[in-house]
């Protein structure tokens, strides 16, 4: 049981110990404790107003918890990302339901509401419970003003009732004064309201009373007064919390006359609510005991009927379909772009400098993502994808490439910036926004988008003949460069400053600061030309330049295979530089069908990487790592943990070796079941995990998910068929 202590100084909560809730704009994570940990509003890139993960003390928290000693329990609503929190003790169980507000498949007759709910209800016994609501605006650096005032969007039996305006003034921030850089700056105030409903569910129960008292939490560093309220709530009472960006229009408050006095007059009471309701804006409807059941009722129906349409059948399926849930909640509605992960800076290693902000659309994660979704059949989310990148496609940069990675609107800029006023999850330190990595040189991401659209003419919309042109033209250039060096997939990032006075900082690079012919890049972009010819002969679309891509693709395949290739080790290196370093990114091989997984060169790696680090390989407790960090030093400094996206690369590369040599397969059905322990208690993954077994880097990442759905997909239709045979 995960008893907690209220009485206790709250510490940082585990990274695997958080739930993800979305609405295709942003995302919250929160704790199994009640607490609202990291919050974006109103996108995934917009600075944060939530970020206790980041900072416990005044990165910004919205809590509700009870003020006794508890057990805690959390769980999505059956194939939801509605999630609930359930608080257990002697004397009572309260459930806390978090949902960020969805409108129901066909349903337009009323905006989505960019609202955070949660619905606080007793179910057995009397909780005794304590909320805070402690924004910190543009990630803790403005400060804030907060008032207490009468709420006009509630009926008039709660006339009384107040709420909390918090507002932003980033004109008074100390950072800005200082003459910090103004990306991620609010340049005008935000403004939020908190606004609550209290309900009586059960005959004879009264309606909770609940009073917003201002708190000052100045002596952990908040630069303006949270709000608080202290209930005791028994069974059959509920209150739902609601948290917005205030509208700036005002609607007219409600019907003007109360539940008696409409009764004296002989009119209907729930007809007049109704009246006064539709006179209102429809981003500013009057909360309702029967606005809030429809908005739960349509979002726990939204994600329903979206995972409902999963075309996959075999084993796993549990895990495969939270994983599908997961990459969904990664999803920018607006442009179809897929952010690597809705969270920034947290550790790949607890204390180190590894920190990195994944609030961006890179190609070769969303290409990924969007393999794993057309494999269980999502082609609405592949479609627009691929016209979000189709449209960088008409903007790449004068030389013919693109970038690695662009905003969620499109942008090319993410100038990093380093956040020195917040402590880092456990003193992990620095917290960085923005990524410096967007204009590094990754050839590899050719690879992983042309596979994606490749796939896309198989499932999704066929090419018109003007986006052939433009992907023309990309494989033309691949052709063109396919001989230069480049940072490939594990590429970090660094400060210019450090890079050229070569300083000895953390984010001084050594091995990947230097461009070299990184093995896994060279076999992208093989899959580039590959899938380009694939295109041009299965559309029989033309192809002038068609006898020069076959000859590069050959030429690339004999240069990898001979210059990649260490005669000694028997293992494919790292790169043409450095034979002797084993990195488990060439396990993609026969995954991209580069290579037959019976090949004996592959297969020898393969075994080479199933090693121990002490004996030259890359595998512990079933868990494999990067890369070695001590033979390849990339500067950041100090150590990370084991890859999951290269376990589960591993899991689907014995896979199909295991089709020749059945020992292999029976590896990778244990790698992949060990692996799924390491999921959280709802089912969610991150982007490492350390040797004691805890998760590490951003959560939620969708590499991970992406790669989990690939390995089971394939694993059990391998097993399958050796059933059948």
């Amino acid at each position: 049981m995960n008893i907690q202590n209220p009485s206790a100084e709250r510490d940082y909560i585990p990274i695997a110990d958080h739930g993800l809730i979305g609405n295709l704009r942003t995302a919250a994570l929160v704790s199994l404790d009640g607490s609202i940990e990291s919050y974006c509003v109103p996108n995934f890139d917009s600075p944060s107003i939530f970020a206790r993960i980041l900072d416990k003390n005044k990165g910004g928290h919205f809590s509700i918890t009870p003020t006794v000693p508890f057990s805690t329990k959390h769980n999505y609503l059956p194939s939801s990302n509605v999630l609930q929190t359930k608080f257990l003790n002697e004397k009572g169980v309260v459930s806390v339901t978090d949902f960020l507000p969805r409108l129901e498949n066909g349903e337009s007759t009323h905006p989505l509401l960019f609202w955070l709910i949660r619905r606080v209800e007793v179910v057995r016994g009397a909780v005794p419970l304590r909320v805070e609501c402690a924004p910190a605006f543009n990630y803790a650096r403005d400060p804030h003003a907060t008032q207490i005032v009468p709420d006009d969007t509630i009926p008039l039996q709660f006339s009384k009732q107040n709420k909390v305006v918090f507002t932003s003034r980033p004109a008074a921030s100390q950072y800005l004064a200082k003459g910090a850089s103004p990306q991620n700056m609010s340049h005008s105030p935000l403004t939020l309201d908190l606004r609550f409903l209290p309900e009586s569910l059960l005959e004879n129960v009264p309606v909770p009373e609940v009073s917003l008292e201002t708190l000052d939490l100045s002596a952990k560093g908040h630069l303006g007064l949270a709000a608080q309220a202290e209930l005791t709530l028994v069974e059959g009472q509920r209150v739902t919390f609601v948290l917005r960006i205030a509208p700036e229009h005002k609607g007219n408050g409600g019907s003007g006359i109360d539940e008696e006095q409409a009764e004296q007059l002989g009119l209907n009471y729930q007809k007049l609510m109704a009246g006064a309701h539709k006179m209102r804006p429809k981003d500013d409807p009057v909360i309702t005991s029967e606005l809030l059941d429809h908005l739960f009722v349509s979002t726990n129906n939204y994600w329903n009927s979206w995972i409902r349409k999963s075309t996959y059948q075999g084993s796993w399926k549990e895990a495969v379909h939270r994983s599908a849930l997961a990459l969904k909640l990664l999803i920018y509605e607006p442009t179809g772009a897929i952010v690597a992960s809705p969270t920034f800076s947290l550790p790949e290693y607890i204390g180190g400098t590894r920190n990195w902000d994944y609030r961006a659309s890179w190609i070769r994660d969303s290409s990924f993502t969007l393999y794993a979704l057309i494999r269980l059949g999502f082609t609405q989310e592949a479609n627009a994808y691929m016209d979000f990148i189709f449209e960088r496609l008409k903007n790449k940069n004068p030389d013919g490439s693109l970038q690695i990675m662009y905003t969620i609107h499109g942008g090319k800029d993410l100038e990093e910036i380093e956040l020195l006023h917040l402590d880092g999850h456990k003193d992990s330190k620095p917290v960085r926004i923005g990524n410096g990595a967007a204009d590094h040189v990754q050839l590899d991401i050719y690879g992983e988008l042309m596979d994606c659209i490749y796939l896309g003419q198989k499932f999704g919309r066929p090419l018109s003949y003007d986006t052939w042109v433009l992907v023309r033209e990309l494989v033309d250039f691949v052709v063109a460069n396919y001989k230069k060096p480049d940072l490939s997939i594990w590429s970090v990032r660094v400060r210019q400053e450090c890079f050229e006075t070569k300083c000895q900082c953390p984010c001084r690079r050594e091995v990947r600061g230097k461009e070299r012919h990184f093995t896994y890049s060279k076999i992208m972009l093989w899959v580039a030309i590959d899938r380009g010819l694939r295109l041009a002969d299965k559309r029989s679309l033309p192809c002038p330049r068609r006898l020069e891509w076959l000859a590069a693709r050959d030429d690339l395949y004999e240069e990898i295979m001979h210059k990649a290739w260490n005669k000694d080790l028997q293992v494919f290196g790292q790169s043409y530089e450095e034979t002797d370093v084993l990195d488990s990114s060439v396990l993609i091989m026969p995954l991209v069908f580069f290579m037959t997984p019976s090949d004996t060169r592959f297969v020898s790696t393969l075994k080479q990487i199933l090693k121990t680090p002490e004996r030259g390989g890359l595998t512990s407790n079933n868990l494999v790592y990067r890369y070695d960090v001590n033979k390849s030093d990339d500067g950041v400094g100090g150590e990370e943990g084991t890859f999951c996206l290269c376990t589960l690369w591993c899991v689907e590369a014995l896979t199909r070796a295991g089709e020749y040599e059945r020992p292999l397969l029976q590896r990778a059905v244990a790698m992949f079941e060990d692996f799924l322990l390491y999921l959280n208690h709802v089912g969610l993954c991150t982007e490492e995990i350390s040797e004691s077994g805890d998760a590490l880097g951003n959560a939620v990442q969708g590499f991970t998910h992406v790669t989990l759905i690939s390995a089971a997909y394939n694993l059990s239709r391998t097993l399958a068929n050796q059933r059948s045979v």
